[in-house]
């Protein structure tokens, strides 16, 4: 078939898709940087790592250090505190909170932490990535210390000025912070990509542990953690993958959806789905791409069946290669697709499927 020649051609111009084959801090910090980090098995977490990122984009405008905080408990916090310590020349301080209070991420606990850590530090800046970590913790830490936050924040013009999206992500506003310190903010992690590691070596940044004799403990039982489900997925992590294969409703249901997980498979990449597909029941709602999911910028996005709804849209039109596949010639995927094909889906996967060469 012709038209996934096409396709093929754009998969084809990365490379990449297809691996090789196996051959007690005290002090006041003035023109300081707070990055509120999370951490899963011994490792600060991605979006953390693009938070950390940002605060050297504010290091070079004037401020003279960066330091990361992590709480938890027991000796994965400690083995994520090692790796914060190496994850940027730029990291000079690494502070941990060892208490099961901060076992899991509730707004109450963990937005008390930053605000007694900022009593405690007199930082200039405090940021976190705007995930569901960060959306969580921030604002209402921003309410303990009584300053507005500035959120999504997508560039950095200097140390009180910054872009982020509105309408949608159809418009960029520049914002200038004029209040009291700490300025807070989170951070578009798409926007503040990783740095590979140099190989230079380098001391690592220190690492203190949080006075918590002054933590106050009240209304602490506002809420309380009860479970934590995830999608048991041996593929990347949607918010970091390289590749995105997104399905919308035009799959009809969840056993067509498998489609998508197939043609993900053998790209190596992640699975998306649009809010339709996910409020049909098709997949969880962890995969859910767009203004209320997940933000993603992958190098290549796949979209099939998907209608791109302008909510949709704002979650994933920073992809470096957007392919489209609807069998509606007028779908608004295709006003920001790089490549788009009008053609039944049902018959579009299964042969890319077919002609791709399996991954090594």
């Amino acid at each position: 078939m012709a038209t996934t020649r096409m396709i093929l051609r754009a998969i084809k111009k990365r490379p990449f898709l297809f691996p090789a084959s196996s051959h007690s801090f005290s002090s006041s910090r003035h023109g300081s940087t707070l990055v509120v980090a999370e951490h899963d098995s011994g490792a600060v977490k991605p979006h953390s790592l693009s938070a950390v990122t940002a605060a050297t984009s504010l290091a070079g405008n004037g401020n003279s250090s960066v330091s990361v905080l992590l709480a938890g408990s027991g000796p994965s916090l400690h083995q994520a505190a090692s790796h914060a310590a190496s994850s940027h020349p730029s990291v000079s301080q690494v502070l941990i909170a060892d208490s099961e209070k901060f076992k899991n991420p509730l707004a109450e606990p963990w937005a008390k932490l930053v605000h007694l850590v900022q009593q405690q530090g007199g930082y200039s800046h405090i940021i976190a990535a705007s995930n569901s970590f960060g959306k969580n913790i921030m604002p209402r830490a921003a309410a303990l210390l009584d300053v507005s936050p500035i959120t999504d924040v997508t560039g950095i013009s200097d140390a009180q000025t910054f872009v982020r999206p509105i309408y949608a992500g159809n418009a960029l506003c520049t914002v200038r912070y004029t209040g009291s310190n700490p300025c807070i903010l989170t951070i578009r992690s798409t926007s503040f990509p990783i740095p590979q590691k140099s190989n230079d070596s380098k001391a690592e940044a220190s690492i203190s542990q949080v006075n918590l004799s002054n933590f106050d403990e009240a209304d602490l039982n506002k809420s309380r953690y009860i479970y934590q489900t995830s999608q048991d997925d041996e593929g990347p992590d949607l918010g970091n993958a390289r590749v995105v294969i997104t399905g919308g409703r035009a799959l009809k249901n969840a056993e067509n959806f498998k489609l998508i997980e197939n043609l993900a498979k053998k790209l190596g990449g992640a699975v998306g789905a649009t809010r339709a597909a996910v409020d049909a029941g098709f997949v969880p709602n962890d995969l859910q791409v767009g203004q209320t999911g997940k933000i993603v910028a992958p190098e290549l996005y796949m979209a099939f069946g998907v209608s791109g709804a302008i909510q949709h849209l704002a979650g994933m039109r920073d992809s470096k290669v957007i392919v489209a596949v609807n069998n509606d010639a007028d779908a608004p995927i295709f006003q920001v697709a790089d490549y788009g094909l009008v053609g039944d889906l049902f018959e579009v996967i299964p042969e890319l499927l077919e002609k791709l060469p399996e991954k090594k």
